[in-house]
């Protein structure tokens, strides 16, 4: 997996998914739709400033709530390269992961705006506005492997059909 790097959009503490994804907007299963509403609870025109690799850095129990698995959709449709949270709801985090939504839970100086640097292999978060440097736990080699195949269903898919072959 490849070094990460975004603008950062910070977001309080306990984004429950309702916030991520409001339940009205649940009557589709197109992940274009979904993404248009995402994050609107907290900024309405969230969906039309955040570009492809931007990061979202977040507070504690980042996707609390009800385990709606189109919350993490949303959010990578949307461009969102990765989340960053001090925790996440377990739910959440399994539903991202399973989707190919790369999610670090770290505690991180970053302000709005700020680009960060993020290299999951080797456990490195660099805010490059501000110079500072943090070690995360590194992605093992499954995990990067889930993320690198687009999620949980697709590496399952891509180890099958190796099986077979």
């Amino acid at each position: 997996m490849q070094k990460m790097k975004g603008k950062v959009w910070k977001f309080r503490d306990c984004i429950d998914t309702d916030v991520i994804i409001a339940g009205r907007y649940l009557r589709t299963f197109d992940p274009n739709d979904l993404a248009a509403h995402v994050m609107e609870a907290e900024d309405p025109e969230f969906s039309t400033k955040v570009n492809k690799g931007d990061i979202i850095v977040a507070g504690w129990n980042f996707g609390c709530g009800s385990s709606r698995e189109q919350a993490p959709v949303a959010i990578k449709q949307a461009g969102v390269s990765v989340v960053i949270a001090k925790s996440f709801a377990r739910i959440f985090y399994r539903n991202a992961i399973n989707i190919g939504l790369p999610v670090i839970t770290a505690d991180i100086d970053a302000d709005e705006e700020d680009i960060l640097e993020i290299n999951v292999e080797e456990g490195i978060i660099v805010n490059l506005t501000s110079n500072n440097e943090y070690k995360i736990k590194a992605f093992d080699e499954t995990m990067l492997d889930i993320l690198e195949d687009g999620g949980l269903v697709p590496h399952y898919l891509k180890n099958k059909k190796e099986e077979e072959q």
